[in-house]
């Protein structure tokens, strides 16, 4: 598949959202919470507790929806401040009780209208990037869909991302791109392959740490291992002192990018 394909699978009404992996790894243990205890309750992110066999795990989820009625009520993904305040409210929950984070990320980005400018959507991610650089306790960030600019790594600040095979992560869409760049969105295609956005291009800049087989919802093979995936690298990241693990975790986001002279 072509990096704009991948897109375009990426985008799929078909794929399955973050309420479907919560429900298939963590069942009726999961508890949602609401609020950002402010101003309102986000519904374009899905937050709450659950139990990974027999590990509680605080997760949360940037959700679509999967038809329009429920795309509409979500906001088709796109969080709000307050959404990103919730969240962040249950992380320090997490980081209190030494709770595992786990992450699931699908969004185009955050919303850009003027009422959450004006409630502060620029500061609302940049205080989830400061305060997750900071968190005692592990995080794990799983893109199962679109990874769209702050909107996506406002949730992304961990030890370790994965991605599906069909997932992408940028930070802007490549029809964005080429409207910037050539004044021309029908170079939508060309963009996508110059912004390195496909988890293939993204492992191999070291941006992400593993690539995950795309399941479909009644695999339960394919969630079983996720399951014990998941697990092992929270036990390990668990037996790692606080202090030391969020120095890992900076020390992780310093090196992206970084050429070897």
């Amino acid at each position: 598949m072509s990096a704009f394909e991948k897109v375009a699978a990426a985008r799929s009404t078909k794929k399955l959202t973050s309420v479907d992996y919560i429900n298939a790894l963590f069942g009726e243990s999961f508890v949602e919470l609401h609020g950002d205890r402010n101003y309102s309750d986000d519904k374009a992110v899905v937050g709450g507790v659950g139990m990974l066999n027999d590990m509680p795990v605080t997760v949360i989820g940037l959700e679509k929806g999967r038809n329009t009625f429920e795309r509409m009520e979500r906001n088709f993904g796109a969080a709000h401040p307050e959404g990103y305040r919730k969240a962040l409210r249950l992380m320090k929950q997490a980081e209190k009780f030494h709770r595992p984070i786990l992450t699931f990320v699908d969004t185009s980005g955050a919303f850009c209208g003027i009422g959450a400018e004006e409630r502060g959507q620029g500061h609302a991610i940049a205080t989830n990037l400061m305060e997750m650089m900071a968190l005692k306790t592990p995080i794990l960030a799983v893109f199962i869909g679109e990874g769209g600019s702050g909107g996506a790594i406002a949730l992304a600040v961990a030890d370790e991302v994965w991605m599906m095979e069909n997932a992408v992560y940028s930070v802007i869409s490549p029809e964005g791109c080429a409207s910037i760049l050539w004044k021309d969105s029908s170079k939508a295609a060309e963009a996508a392959e110059c912004l390195k956005l496909t988890a293939k291009d993204l492992f191999e800049l070291g941006v992400i740490e593993r690539i995950l087989r795309e399941p479909s919802n009644d695999d339960r093979k394919m969630f079983e291992s996720l399951k014990l995936l998941i697990c092992r690298t929270f036990e390990k990241n668990l037996s790692i002192p606080g202090d030391e693990l969020a120095k890992m975790r900076y020390n992780r986001f310093r090196k992206i990018g970084k050429q070897d002279a």
